[in-house]
Parts: structure tokens; C-alpha cells; sequence
């Protein structure tokens, strides 16, 4: 089968190979033909080594498809279910699992370091434990979460990884207020999620922030109420809070810089969510005055803060009621074939969410 391949970490291509195979099927696990990936910026930065990956692996894990095998033990999944792809499935029997905190379970993150794919030079892995980059990835069956036949692949897809974590980032985590103000730095598809969540809860004020122009004006889209480059950012603080400091914060980036720059812009008192995934040496500096003084909340939020499946639920009746645009999220698509014009669309910034079809 195809499958693209990041042979060393601090490669900026893939290469797209014929003689891949997704192995490790047995009990508890399923074999998925995958339709439908979206690329996430989190599958840069665990290709360029910002993010701990085993190499050479396969990229992906925001992705969908249908079920083509079943392993001894599996209940609930048949052979052809339409499903998207969990890459952070709860066990339901940790410690974090039992406090309803199923976004925190570790299972997921095991299988990251078993090989799922082999090839005649070797084995590989796959992102995250899944690698949707493929026509076919073997999962545990947790990984694999059933979609109504109404919602297309390229839209569950979205719904596996960007979606989810965007507006979990509002409605979860931050719990946005409504007739709040709320700043949104970084508006990829993760960002303009988060915008549509701040929507969804009523704030006021919602201002994008991003260098690229197009993301811009896709975020006043999206519901936005202004869009400025980082820039322009003091002097939105100043026009629509008085100088005070927005209510929320999103930083959508993964950067201390930009954590730092989102934590000045909000209020005291207010909520910083931090949402973007960054390295282990990228340090946010804050002095123990200010963190006493100033009392602003500042939230990490992990796949969207909440239940994983809950939130699934809660995006598909969303997007089915037209309360938030996922088909708007995506701005290109690309063949398997061209994946790499498709990281080049992500990393200029020209693309939202390009759906790569398999």
C-alpha cells in the first residue's frame, strides 16, 4: 500500500512509497482504510523534532475511513462502520480516566513508540500512534470512533484532531462568557475553531491575530468581529479594552513568545488558554510577582480540555444544526500523491485545513 514516509526527524519532505504495511492486527485491534486526513501543524512540528517522535514514522492523525477488519475481543465495530480516527483514546481505567478527565489518559500515547508500519528496509512508525498519511493504519479499536453516515470523511476528519481542539479550547477550558472579549493568536483551523467557540458562547469582541493576510479575513468569516497582524495587537488591546486587557486569551502558536505576548495581553484577572503544542526547550518566563499580582488564570488545553467523544457528539450536532462551518475549514485538497504541497500550504500559511484524499 501508499504511504508517506519522514525518513529522518529535520526532513522538510515525505517521500510516497508503494511498498508500506500497516501491521500489529490481533485482538482488540482494527484495521482502517483511511479516506480522508487532514494535516495538522502539530505533524510538522513532530517532523521537524519539536515534538518527540521515533523515526522514520508515517505523519497523520487527524484522519477518517472505514473499518475493514475486526480483531478477536472487539465489540461495538463491524467491517465496513465509517469512522474517525481517535488519536488520544481514553482506557477508561486510569487514574485520569476515573476522574473524568479522559483527555489526560496516557493509553494513546504507549503505542506511539510500537511500530505500526513495515517496509523492506524496516519498520515504521506512526504519528502519535496512528499515522493516517496511508491507505490503511492498524489502531486499537478505542481509536476508532463511529460516525453517523451523514457526515462526510473529509468533515470527520476535521473533526479528529483541529476541531476539536479549537473549540474544546472555548467551550471547555476557558468556558467563555458571554459578552466577554476574547483575543485569538494564531488562526489556523485550530484558531478559527477556537473563534467559532467564542462565538458560539456570545462573547462581544473577538479579535484574530495572524501575519497572514488571508487567515485574516478567513477569521471575519468565521465570526471574528476584527483581524489584526501581531503588530496591530496593542493597539487592539487599547481600542477595544481600554488598554485593560482582553477577558480570554488563545494562544494558538506554541511559542513562548507568543505565550508571553498573549499573557500581556490579558487582563488581570483573566484567562490565558494556551492551546498550541510547543518544544520542551521553549521556556515562558513569568516572574512570581506577577503571577501573585496580577491573578490571571492561565489554562493549558490538551485535544480540546473535555471528553473526547463527548466532543465529537457535540461538533457533529453543531455543524448539522449550521452552528459552526467545518466545510469552510477546508481551503485545499491534494491526492496522497502531493502531500508535500500540501505541507507547503501549512507552513506559508495559505491553507486553513487541506484535505488530503486517500
Amino acid at each position: 500500500m501508499r504511504a508517506a514516509v519522514l525518513h529522518e526527524i529535520g526532513q522538510d519532505k515525505l517521500e510516497v512509497l508503494d511498498d508500506v504495511e500497516a501491521v500489529g492486527f490481533g485482538p482488540g485491534r482494527v484495521r482502517i482504510r483511511v479516506r480522508a486526513t487532514g494535516l495538522c501543524h502539530s505533524d510538522l512540528s513532530a517532523m521537524a523534532g519539536v515534538l518527540p517522535q521515533p523515526a522514520p514514522f508515517v505523519p497523520g492523525h487527524e484522519g477518517a475511513g472505514e473499518i475493514l477488519e475486526v480483531g478477536e475481543g472487539v465489540g461495538g465495530l463491524t467491517a465496513g462502520d465509517r469512522v474517525v480516527v481517535c488519536w488520544l483514546p481514553a482506557c477508561g481505567v486510569c487514574p485520569a480516566c476515573k476522574r473524568g478527565q479522559t483527555e489526560l489518559c496516557l493509553a494513546g500515547f504507549m503505542n506511539a513508540g510500537t511500530p505500526n508500519f513495515r517496509r523492506p528496509g524496516g519498520d515504521l512508525f506512526g504519528f502519535a500512534g496512528t499515522g493516517t498519511f496511508a491507505e490503511e493504519v492498524v489502531v486499537d479499536a478505542g481509536c476508532a470512533v463511529p460516525i453517523p453516515d451523514d457526515v462526510p470523511f473529509d468533515i470527520a476528519a476535521l473533526i479528529g484532531c483541529g476541531v476539536t481542539t479549537g473549540l474544546g479550547a472555548a467551550l471547555n477550558t476557558a468556558d467563555v462568557e458571554a459578552g466577554s472579549s476574547v483575543a485569538v493568536i494564531g488562526c489556523g483551523g485550530v484558531g478559527i475553531s477556537a473563534v467559532q467557540g467564542a462565538r458560539l458562547r456570545g462573547a462581544a469582541e473577538i479579535v484574530a491575530v495572524d501575519p497572514v493576510a488571508s487567515r485574516r479575513e478567513s477569521a471575519l468569516r468565521f465570526g471574528a468581529t476584527r483581524a489584526v497582524s501581531p503588530d496591530e495587537l496593542a493597539d487592539a488591546k487599547q481600542q477595544v479594552t481600554g488598554g485593560e486587557g482582553f477577558d480570554y486569551v488563545f494562544e494558538v502558536v506554541g511559542k513562548a513568545a507568543t505565550a508571553r505576548t498573549a499573557y500581556d495581553t490579558t487582563r488581570r484577572g483573566g484567562t490565558l488558554v494556551v492551546v498550541g503544542a510547543g518544544a520542551m526547550d521553549d521556556v515562558l518566563q513569568l516572574n512570581m510577582f506577577e503571577l501573585f499580582f496580577d491573578e490571571k488564570r492561565i489554562l493549558p488545553s490538551l485535544y480540546g480540555g473535555g471528553d473526547v467523544l463527548r466532543s465529537y457528539e457535540r461538533t457533529i450536532a453543531l455543524w448539522r444544526a449550521g452552528l459552526v462551518d467545518l466545510d469552510g475549514l477546508i481551503t485545499h485538497r491534494v491526492p496522497l500523491a502531493d502531500i508535500n504541497e500540501a505541507l507547503d500550504q501549512m507552513r506559508t500559511g495559505t491553507s486553513l485545513r487541506t484535505c488530503v484524499e486517500i
